[in-house]
């Protein structure tokens, strides 16, 4: 193939791919998008979420996005997560087939693509208000009904890499691409192309359907950034 034809190709392939996708976020402004006005603002093409010793967050507050409900999609985001504290704390994450439960604070329920300044949770499944830890990094697992709707029955099925080395590949205190693909009952998540979680869930409170948002843990001092945010139906 000649060099110009296989350039034509891959910038086909890549407006393609473009193409199928939806910005959630315009660079500029927080225009499809509420939140608490004290935490959250856009600076440098990137949405900011930030609390100071000052303004505190006392109860996980969310930026939450007014696109409507997603079901089957693909989701796509580039995250910075920052420690302003001595502790090294920070503590965030995107939010999907969830929903606002106090609106007020713009607090909101259900699964969590999670990151933390520390070294285990990056990556993991949680479900906010709800089940908790679902899957954990690098885990394959379906998630089935027991006596406790608060601790379901879940089975480690497989595993989709080593939680020390999706370690390894993320950028501390630097932009990082997470990616989740939600479709009928089964939920992965990837962060800089490697996969973190399978999920099957297969209870009778699984989500099919809900909003998309970001969170700002209370606790300590932080920043996270959100940039490049867009979603694909499948």
């Amino acid at each position: 193939m000649k060099m110009t034809t296989l350039l034509t190709a891959l910038v086909l392939t890549a407006s393609a791919f473009a193409a199928d996708f939806t910005s959630l976020f315009d660079g500029k402004s927080l225009k499809g998008w509420e939140g608490r006005s004290e935490f959250w603002s856009v600076k440098d093409g990137a949405i900011v979420g930030k609390s100071t010793k000052e303004t505190p967050v006392v109860e996980n507050t969310f930026l939450i996005c007014k696109a409507g409900e997603f079901g089957d999609f693909e989701l796509r985001a580039e995250f910075k997560l920052i420690a302003d504290n001595e502790k090294g704390y920070a503590n965030s994450g995107i939010q999907y087939r969830s929903k606002v439960v106090k609106p007020e604070y713009c607090v909101v329920a259900g699964y969590q693509a999670d990151m933390e300044g520390g070294k285990n949770y990056t990556g993991i499944l949680y479900e906010e208000k709800g089940r908790g830890i679902l899957a954990k990094r690098g885990e394959k697992v379906v998630i089935k009904d027991s006596d406790n709707p608060k601790k379901p029955e879940i089975e480690k099925t497989g595993s989709v890499g080593d939680s020390d080395a999706i370690q390894a590949a993320l950028k501390v205190g630097d932009w990082n691409e997470y990616v989740i693909i939600a479709k009928g009952n089964r939920l992965q998540q990837f962060i800089n192309g490697k996969q973190t979680v399978d999920v099957t869930d297969e209870s009778s409170v699984a989500a099919k359907t809900g909003i998309i948002a970001f969170q700002l843990h209370k606790g300590e001092p932080m920043t996270v950034w959100f940039r490049n945010i867009k979603i694909k139906k499948l």
